[in-house]
Formats: structure tokens, sequence, C-alpha cells
């Protein structure tokens, strides 16, 4: 059976909130760094999304999609891309805890 891009997005944003809380343990939802940045993100993230969905630079099969639509893209884009986002931030901060260290 495969993954519809909903079923995708909803995982990758589970998968990024549950290692930020639970495996790396950076905790970085629960501090408003993490939200101030998220902030400055979001609506270049945006653009971006309906820059490329307003030239079908890049076209949603309505079949794998909730529907709900934001700046032109599906809601499915705001959870990849704050999956990545946290992911990102996750990471750096682990590592760079990690190196600090020694």
């Amino acid at each position: 059976m495969a993954m519809s891009y909903s079923d995708l997005a909803i995982t990758a944003m589970l998968i990024a909130v549950m290692s930020d809380l639970f495996i790396v343990r950076t905790q970085l939802l629960t501090k408003a760094i993490f939200w101030t940045s998220y902030s400055i993100i979001l609506p270049m993230q945006l653009i971006t999304n309906w820059w490329l969905t307003s030239r079908f630079i890049v076209i949603y099969n309505p079949n794998t999609i909730i529907g709900t639509r934001v700046a032109g893209a599906p809601i499915e884009d705001l959870l990849f891309g704050f999956s990545l986002v946290l992911t990102t931030m996750s990471m750096w901060v682990y590592v760079g805890k990690r190196f600090n260290r020694k």
C-alpha cells in the first residue's frame, strides 16, 4: 500500500517531534528561540510555495493531498517544512553539544 503525500507529511512531522523531544532530547519545541526562528523561516516558505505553485512549476495530485491550501500549496508542505526545520535545528544543537564537551 502506497502512502499519500498527506501520510508522508504527517509521519515526517511526528518523527521530527518525537526525535526532538525523546531521542536527541534537545527539546527545541519547548524553547522560544525555536519558535522565533521558525517565525522567520515560515514566511519565506510560504512565498516560495506560492511562487512554485502559482507558476505550475509544482503540481499536486488532488488524490494524494488533504486539499487545504496555504499560499497556493497544500498544508502538507507546511508540515514537511516544519519537520525539516525542526530536524535540522535539533541535529545542529545535538551535534554542537557533543563536540563542545571535548
